[in-house]
């Protein structure tokens, strides 16, 4: 089969889409012929040597829509989608024409999403909902502040949120952004080229700040998204854009009795995010969790993919088709 490869990390010039052995399937374990796999930051971020637990050779993709073409009799030929636990880390992933996955990876696809959309759901909603409705723990009526709403992850806690009976108070650099949002239901945008994200809070909750922020950003907005918290708010960090090393001060931190909570979706294994995506699958029948726009390319055209998406040259959803 085809497959894209990294046999060493730290650098997008090892990645070479090559001729490999098809997946054999193990015990407890199925064959997905792939029929389209996302591309998530966290792929080029692995090839460059960002994941600790990343063995090589290696084959990544996190994300995965296909047909089950070997496995449990009940499985054969279904259409199904996943992401989670060691794909493309420690284990061959899904930018290939096959992966080999347990049996608990696998969901039945909604009728409602091509292979293409089903592919593109699968980590950034799993991100938004194991922070939002698992680690934050929101609540009906509670205001929740999102910096970086427009990006996938963004955009789909966005969307949980909203399911879930918050205020969604959404957050921008520029104003000019509001426009590509589409239909999100955001209440309230923040443009941070005129409003610090702190002060632009206050002033939406009559001073008293948010009830969870979904840091999807960190680094240069960590302190301000700590600083727009209503009293025992809860910050979920998920990202650290720029110097891994943030301040904040400790006075206003228990003087407010703020939470802070971190997510690491890699912590999350195949039959957890499983677990998520039955519990999305009614909202991505009913079109209420839609997938963001994609592009699509050929698994040959990979290694460019990853280089254009790592130079921002490429916005939006990317996927391929192997």
């Amino acid at each position: 089969m085809r497959a894209l490869r990294f046999d060493k990390t730290g650098s997008l010039e090892a990645l070479k889409v090559s001729d490999i052995p098809t997946p054999v399937p193990g015990p407890n374990e199925v064959l997905v012929e792939v029929k389209a796999a996302a591309v998530n930051p966290s792929d080029i971020k692995n090839v460059l040597g960002g994941m600790h637990e990343t063995t090589v050779p290696r084959t990544p993709g996190r994300d995965f829509a296909g047909t089950v073409v070997a496995g449990p009799p009940q499985l054969l030929g279904q259409a199904v989608f996943g992401t989670g636990g060691d794909l493309g880390f420690r284990r061959d992933g899904s930018h290939a024409q096959f992966v080999a996955v347990p049996e608990a990876a696998v969901v039945l696809k909604p009728g409602s999403l091509d292979p293409v959309r089903a592919a593109a759901v699968g980590l950034p909603y799993v991100t938004a909902w194991a922070a939002l409705m698992e680690v934050a723990r929101i609540q009906p009526a509670e205001t929740v502040l999102i910096p970086g709403t427009t990006g996938a992850v963004g955009s789909a806690a966005a969307r949980i949120a909203r399911w879930r009976g918050c205020r969604v108070l959404g957050a921008i650099r520029k104003q000019s952004e509001i426009n590509k949002a589409g239909d999100l239901p955001v209440d309230v945008w923040i443009a941070l080229e005129s409003t610090e994200l702190a002060e632009g809070t206050r002033a939406e909750t009559q001073g008293k700040g948010a009830d969870v922020v979904f840091d999807v950003v960190g680094g240069p907005l960590f302190e301000q998204c700590l600083a727009s918290l209503a009293r025992r708010g809860r910050q979920v960090a998920i990202a650290s854009t720029g110097e891994p090393r943030v301040g904040l001060s400790l006075i206003d931190f228990y003087h407010n009795e703020s939470r802070l909570l971190g997510l690491d979706t890699l912590k999350l294994g195949f039959a957890e995010a499983a677990a998520i995506l039955r519990q999305l699958a009614p909202g991505f029948e009913s079109g209420e969790f839609p997938a963001s726009d994609c592009q699509t390319f050929p698994l040959d055209q990979a290694p460019e993919i990853y280089r254009q998406m790592n130079e921002s040259k490429l916005k939006g959803k990317v996927v391929i088709t192997p």
